[in-house]
């Protein structure tokens, strides 16, 4: 994967999109931190040049559809050669005790937000003949778990957005795909687990015991360099004509 290679990362102020970053900007590529917290992009930018990489800090709110545009058609050459559209967050509670303003919300930032993303910068793909787009779902694009609905409804979504612009690209070197990771141990899952065990009413050893690894064959929690890995992978040329697809990292759990 060529150095000159722009990425650019949404939700990367930390967690996974700041794993991510990291992988990319070691491998010698462009990389765009994208957050809408500005000092967690900035972070995420200082840690990539003390290491001697490439990282710039880009404040953006995905849900945000014409500020998008503007970042998007403010970059050099509206470049952006690799979207990864990470940016995510979680809301526990039963549908009927579900508020409205927090389902708005997640299906802004992780349907709506990639949509708006991919739409912004697919004609500078399509005008440079090539862009991989991956997003990072969860073993939630896959299958329901209670208390979750708008988070599950948001990465099931995902799946036919990447189907959709998989037909719509297909003449142009242009793959889009789907990462479904079963839990990362990241800020994110930590929260879950305090709200997971309010909502069950068991403890947290219990949550990650009997909630988040037992449908877990290898019982382990997904590491950020093994999506890193495969999402390098789904941007290579070897992974031309994988478009469309989900791509399970869940310790067996949907092999059941």
């Amino acid at each position: 994967m060529p150095g000159s290679k722009t990425i650019l990362i949404t939700g990367a102020g930390s967690g996974v999109g700041r794993g991510l970053c990291q992988h990319f900007a070691a491998r010698g590529l462009q990389v765009i931190a994208s957050d809408a917290n500005p000092e967690a992009a900035e972070e995420t930018a200082r840690i990539g040049h003390d290491s001697g990489h490439s990282v710039r800090a880009l404040t953006l709110d995905v849900t945000r559809q014409p500020d998008i545009e503007v970042a998007i058609g403010n970059l050099p050459d509206r470049r952006v050669d690799i979207l990864i559209n990470n940016a995510g967050l979680q809301h526990v509670a039963k549908l009927e005790e579900f508020p409205p303003e927090k389902w708005n919300l997640l299906i802004d930032i992780m349907l709506n937000g990639p949509a708006w993303m991919t739409r912004a910068v697919l004609p500078g793909m399509k005008a440079r003949n090539f862009g991989r787009i991956v997003n990072i779902g969860s073993i939630h694009s896959l299958i329901g778990s209670p208390f979750k609905s708008a988070y599950v409804a948001a990465k099931h979504g995902l799946l036919g957005l990447s189907k959709v612009v998989a037909l719509e690209t297909a003449e142009w070197n242009i793959t889009i795909n789907t990462i479904c990771p079963s839990y990362i141990r990241t800020p994110l899952v930590d929260s879950q687990i305090k709200n997971q065990a309010q909502a069950h009413k068991i403890s947290e050893a219990e949550v990650i015991e009997k909630i988040m690894l037992k449908p877990m064959p290898k019982k382990k929690f997904i590491g950020i360099e093994e999506v890193a890995a495969t999402t390098e992978f789904l941007c290579s040329d070897a992974a031309r004509n994988i478009t469309g697809q989900s791509i399970a990292i869940d310790g067996g759990w949907t092999a059941q």
